[in-house]
């Protein structure tokens, strides 16, 4: 469920006409729905709940959306944060999201970003990689700290909606074999600078079936069955995230009350927390990229052209992706729908959101939105071609605030600076 509906003939975000941040904020522009937020995060938290899954920590993935008003939204709400990066760290602080609900993965920490994080008092660092647990260790002792840490595991699953979001294979880059996992465990447990207190794994996004899901959960749990027959501690599982949403012409993903009994009938007896990373989940069905039409153009082979002022450096998904993205008139217009090219002003041909899309009749000036466009969408955007990074808008009821302005040309080139030389 989202909370963008047509309303007299218009289309809003809760109470707020598209419309009308258009006019204020200008497009392209990002518009985000706090009530979606709010109610994506419990009805997951209230699956779990309902299943017997207690006190869990739901670390949301700030990768997906990182705008500190976001996940100060979640935050508010009890949200953890899910970080991969000193910089993402800093968001979820600024955002009020306490240290010890922050867990810190990624296979490629360094020596300062892990000594930011111990600093900080992160919850958990989960592990990649046997030189990674050397460098925590190190790192640890240095500050005279002892680091808690989750060794994250690669349990060779396949998943997710696309192979660059795949990542629990075992030639996927994330995560220990688990030929690895005990010996590291035992190795972890005997050295000075860190204390395992769990497993963790994360087998990629946009996962519509929850077979593979189960299977790798299945395997975690044997994983901590066995380190707790070794008489090693294990007091959490960390189970990651990449519950897949409906992108309008996809099958209809599993329900978070599916995915909570499925989460119950892995888990079951096991006395351990469990822990989650949900991203896509809660934020993509919370936000749309709103653009306004430049022009139409007809060639006269017969392709029509919808050149909008939005491009691949704002949502980059279909691009990389191949992604869909449902895209709605904000002011529907009668007449017979017309297949369209959808394109941005970059200059790639691979800046073409979608290809022979029939849509209603559109013309210059009119106002789109791509929908389901809240996760990995402004986080993704850059300003290739020097085209200024998109602005951030959060509506709550009535109202709404720019979270994240668009710069200025001065602003972009104030940024860099001339060799002495030249």
């Amino acid at each position: 469920m989202n909370h963008f509906k047509l309303r007299g003939g218009e289309l809003h975000c809760e109470d707020v006409p598209l419309s009308r941040i258009a006019e204020a904020v200008g497009t392209p522009v990002y518009v985000y729905s706090s009530a979606t937020l709010e109610r994506h995060y419990q009805v997951l938290r209230d699956a779990l709940a309902a299943e017997g899954v207690k006190d869990p920590l739901i670390a949301f993935a700030v990768k997906a959306n990182s705008n500190v008003a976001v996940i100060a939204t979640l935050a508010r709400l009890g949200a953890g944060a899910d970080v991969v990066s000193e910089g993402e760290i800093r968001r979820a602080l600024a955002a009020g999201v306490p240290p010890e609900r922050i867990v810190f993965s990624g296979v490629g920490k360094t020596e300062a970003e892990v000594a930011f994080a111990l600093r900080a008092g992160v919850a958990e660092i989960n592990v990649e990689s046997e030189p990674e647990l050397d460098l925590v260790n190190r790192v640890a002792q240095d500050l005279g700290v002892r680091a808690e840490i989750a060794i994250r595991v690669n349990p060779d699953v396949e998943a997710g909606g696309h192979a660059k979001i795949s990542t629990g294979k075992a030639d996927n880059k994330f995560g220990v074999s688990f030929s690895e996992a005990e010996r590291l465990y035992a190795k972890a447990s005997n050295l000075a600078g860190v204390r395992p207190v769990g497993v963790a794994c994360h087998i990629g996004s946009q996962i519509t079936d929850l077979a593979p899901m189960e299977a790798a959960f299945a395997k975690m749990r044997g994983l901590v069955e066995r380190l707790k027959g070794e008489g090693l501690g294990v007091e959490r599982l960390d189970l990651g995230g990449g519950l897949g949403v409906p992108y309008f012409n996809q099958p209809e993903p599993p329900s978070p009350a599916d995915y909570a009994a499925m989460i119950a009938r892995v888990t079951r007896g096991l006395d351990v927390a469990l822990a989650f990373e949900p991203g896509r989940v809660i934020a993509a069905n919370a936000g749309v990229l709103l653009a306004r039409v430049t022009h139409v153009h007809e060639r006269a082979e017969g392709r029509r052209f919808l050149v909008l002022d939005a491009a691949m450096n704002d949502l980059l998904r279909p691009a990389m992706y191949d992604a869909y993205h449902d895209i709605r008139p904000v002011k529907p217009r009668e007449g017979e729908a017309l297949a369209y090219d959808v394109v941005g002003p970059v200059c790639e041909t691979g800046d073409t959101f979608t290809r022979d899309r029939a849509l209603p009749p559109l013309q210059a000036g009119d106002l789109v939105a791509f929908m389901t466009a809240g996760a990995y969408g402004a986080a993704m955007a850059s300003e290739y071609n020097s085209r200024l990074l998109i602005p951030e808008v959060l509506v709550r009821g009535a109202e709404f605030a720019i979270v994240r302005p668009r710069p200025t040309y001065e602003d972009m080139l104030a940024r860099e600076r001339p060799a002495p030389w030249l």
